[in-house]
């Protein structure tokens, strides 16, 4: 979590805990993994599933109808003759009278030696992904820009919530720590005027001094209070109940 700000010097001075630089590096790097992804998806819809596919039907075209011309040529007596015109398109000949072998084909062209055959539905997918992640980019920047003004914000009897919720520490009647200390993420169950429960969130991760807000929260606070029980409490009252 990121340090707190300086806590206010009295319990009846607002708390304001703005967007952390923490929020904003990893939103950046949700971003920069997106544009890399599509970026990559892009790559192989433009060229990386066609050549491959190119690479595959040169392949097809290797087994079923070059070396059948080059077994018809050597039945035939006319194998000089085949072999000739075989140099002259710079395709292999084979050696000492042996069919030519793909594998030596491909390996002088740089090429795999077992090319997938795409369809054109798998390179029209890579497209498809490849917009999905650029959305996701776009997704990203329109959050920060949503959650940039942000603030939550403690007073000395409520807090109001990053999208303008005010809550009063009374009104709260379960509050949940159980994510607190490894996740920085507690809840809050209140009612509204009308009766209705909702359930309101403190992120410390996000929103720097939620902690401060939290802590005047429960200073107030007389209701359910959930919190991590340690294995050595755990074991404690287990041994307890069984001594009972």
């Amino acid at each position: 979590m990121e340090t707190a700000p300086k806590p206010p010097s009295s319990a009846s001075e607002p708390i304001l805990c703005r967007v952390t630089s923490w929020y904003y590096r990893r939103m950046g790097i949700l971003a920069g993994l997106f544009l890399i992804f599509g970026l990559m998806f892009l790559h192989d819809g433009v060229r990386g599933y066609p050549q491959e596919l190119a690479i595959a039907q040169k392949k097809e075209w290797f087994m079923k109808e070059f070396l059948p011309s080059f077994e018809a040529a050597k039945k035939e007596g006319r194998l000089a003759q085949w072999m000739e015109d075989a140099k002259a398109k710079d395709m292999p000949t084979g050696v000492d009278g042996d069919s030519p072998r793909w594998k030596t084909y491909a390996a002088k062209n740089g090429w795999k030696e077992e090319p997938k055959l795409y369809s054109e539905r798998e390179i029209a997918e890579q497209f498809h992904w490849a917009y999905g992640c650029f959305a996701g980019v776009l997704i990203v920047g329109i959050l920060v820009l949503l959650n940039r003004h942000k603030v939550l914000r403690g007073e000395a009897d409520h807090w109001v919530t990053p999208e303008g919720v005010q809550i009063r520490y009374t009104d709260v009647f379960r509050v949940d720590k159980r994510k607190w200390e490894h996740k920085g993420f507690a809840y809050a169950w209140y009612r509204t005027p009308g009766g209705a429960e909702k359930r309101a969130v403190f992120d410390d991760l996000k929103y720097g001094g939620a902690d401060k807000v939290l802590e005047r929260l429960l200073a107030s606070f007389s209701g359910e209070l959930i919190e991590k029980v340690s294995e050595s409490e755990s074991a404690e009252s287990t041994s307890t109940e069984v001594e009972k």
